[in-house]
């Protein structure tokens, strides 16, 4: 059976807390962009770390049967973009994410609080 976006949300989300991703914030894209339902935007302190937020990230949709579209950047793990269809996953080394700031960006969406 296939997520519903808001379960594709929670089970990103459940992922990424599992690594200890810091400052992890959802964005509700619905009404704004066709790219994605929503953003999930976290970082970590360092390259390994990058690294095993995107390793779970991608082992637990593959788990769900859920296609990861495509999937960028985990070599260099600065920025790694993990296109999930209804959701889109972006995990920074700290240092990016200050530079990017992409949650500026996208400053129309809401913050979800809680899926």
């Amino acid at each position: 059976m296939a997520l519903n976006p808001e379960q594709l949300l929670q089970m990103t989300i459940d992922a990424a807390e599992s690594i200890k991703a810091h400052d992890l914030v959802a964005l509700d894209l619905r009404g704004i962009s066709l790219v994605a339902d929503y953003f999930v935007i976290c970082h970590g302190n360092s390259d390994t770390q990058v690294q095993s937020i995107a390793s779970e990230v991608r082992k637990r949709a593959h788990d769900a049967n859920v296609v990861i579209r495509g999937m960028e950047g985990v070599n260099a793990a600065r920025w790694v973009l993990i296109d999930l269809g209804d959701v889109v996953v972006h995990i920074f080394h700290r240092d990016e994410r200050e530079y990017y700031n992409i949650e500026r960006l996208w400053s129309d969406a809401k913050v979800v609080e809680k899926v």
